[in-house]
């Protein structure tokens, strides 16, 4: 085969076609040609077409090569290594991409816009989140998540606190959303709540005082004295964080934006039950259900006490040489018992 001829117009032509001047760190333009098991190939009108390693291709870990960098394509690519032996280039995709999310993430938190992060991992003090392929950090402070157990995957609206790009430094809440929410959802109910209404809430938070209940992104308390009729040492012993319970609103104080609530307004009350069984002079055992300085206060029927005076009280002990205590069963006489006033004169003198 005889040997081609060039004339030197067409020869410099042909130089001119292969000439570049390409760069580590250079910006250029390509064409996706195919893919391999390694990463892909690229057109960037060089000598031979270069290459863009998995690793610097994959942006969202959860799009494959071909949807990041579609056949015949246009992309942006940065060169990070210039000519190997074969006279190829290494670029990478990921590197403009996130230079460009960042970018966009400055924009977001100026505008102070909530973004979409998926939990990627859990870490000490906090969860790692994605956004836009940018790794950032929610601490556990500015979460809104009851358990950290199985919500890798989960996605959470955030506001960006703090970032640093020479630092690759990201920090997000979730709890700023979340508060931010909670106040039009605040108000929305305070426009819309009444005193008698039954609402459906959840336990969030127990106190020694009460519980807080969110009714719907409000936490309205529930005080200790409206959690049953019957004696409640402490909160704990009826609720716990987590429980759904049915609740009626007692107090709306759109002054300091407050919401009371009772769980025993849904019971029977059991004084006026009551009413019908217990009669003066009756003898009914009943059971300790607190002692004080001043007496014990007795249960003689479900959720309904009697004050039984300190005399009797000690001069009982003295009787039967013996210490009463919380959960003693003890005989009683009904002196009188008011039940409109809520109030039961008792006895236990000669009764044993």
């Amino acid at each position: 085969m005889s040997e081609q001829k060039y004339t030197d117009a067409e020869f410099e032509a042909l130089l001119n076609k292969y000439d570049y001047s390409f760069q580590k760190g250079d910006l250029v333009k390509g064409i996706v040609c195919s893919y391999d098991s390694l990463g892909v190939i690229v057109d960037i009108g060089a000598k031979t077409t270069a290459y863009v390693p998995v690793k610097e291709a994959i942006v969202d870990t959860a799009v494959s090569i071909e949807e990041t960098l579609k056949k015949n394509h246009e992309y942006e690519f940065l060169i990070i290594r210039e000519e190997d032996e074969d006279g190829r280039f290494t670029l990478s995709y990921k590197k403009v991409a996130m230079a460009y999310n960042w970018r966009e993430l400055e924009q977001l938190k100026a505008e102070d816009a909530t973004v979409e992060g998926t939990i990627v991992s859990v870490v000490k003090g906090g969860v790692l989140v994605e956004v836009k392929g940018v790794k950032g950090f929610v601490p556990s402070s500015h979460l809104k998540l009851k358990s950290t157990d199985d919500v890798v995957g989960e996605t959470l609206e955030l506001k960006i606190l703090t970032m640093d790009i020479q630092q690759g430094n990201f920090i997000l809440s979730n709890r700023k959303v979340y508060s931010e929410d909670k106040e039009e959802t605040k108000k929305d109910l305070f426009e819309t709540i009444k005193i008698g209404q039954i609402v459906k809430g959840e336990v969030v938070r127990i106190t020694d005082f009460g519980a807080f209940i969110d009714i719907g992104g409000v936490d309205a308390l529930l005080p200790l004295s409206q959690i049953s009729w019957r004696w409640v040492d402490h909160p704990s012993d009826i609720l716990k964080v987590g429980d759904i319970v049915d609740v009626e609103v007692i107090v709306v104080d759109q002054d300091k934006q407050r919401i009371s609530l009772s769980l025993k307004n849904l019971e029977k009350d059991p004084w006026l039950e009551a009413k019908d069984k217990i009669k003066d002079g009756d003898k009914i055992e009943g059971t300790i259900t607190r002692i004080k300085h001043f007496g014990a206060f007795v249960e003689v029927f479900p959720g309904v006490e009697a004050l039984l005076p300190n005399n009797e009280l000690i001069e009982y002990q003295n009787q039967k040489n013996l210490i009463l205590k919380v959960g003693d069963k003890i005989q009683t006489t009904i002196l009188k018992f008011n039940p409109d006033d809520r109030r039961i004169s008792l006895s236990i003198k000669n009764e044993e």
